[in-house]
């Protein structure tokens, strides 16, 4: 099993800063994607970012240019650096890890931080 732990989660102003953290443990071994999703209010979960072992990054939309996802040298940390954050941004942010063997995958969700941005 794997365990992932978020934090840096908050209340910010428009325009400004974040940093998310997931610090994973347990069965780390093979994790080939973390990703972040977020769940706005009233809306269903989507993607924001996620980075793959072999360093491939993408982005929503929305988020391209301001978010920047990253992970540390052994993989079992993941950050995303908000930049410029917008009111529509608020939701909560969950922090997802995937391991992938073959035909069999096996997927990993944090509780969730929640990102408030004010205007």
């Amino acid at each position: 099993q794997v365990q992932l732990v978020e934090s840096g989660g908050g209340l910010v102003q428009a325009g400004g800063s974040l940093r998310l953290s997931c610090a994973a443990s347990g069965s780390i071994f093979r994790i080939n994607r973390m990703a972040w999703y977020r769940q706005p209010p009233g809306k269903q979960r989507e993607l924001v970012a996620h980075i793959t072992s072999d360093g491939n990054t993408n982005y929503a939309d929305s988020v391209k240019g301001r978010f920047t996802i990253s992970r540390d040298d052994a993989k079992n940390t993941v950050y995303l650096q908000m930049n410029s954050l917008k009111p529509e941004d608020t939701a909560v942010y969950y922090c997802n890890a995937r391991r992938t063997s073959g035909i069999n995958y096996s997927t990993y969700w944090g509780q969730g931080t929640q990102v408030t941005v004010s205007s």
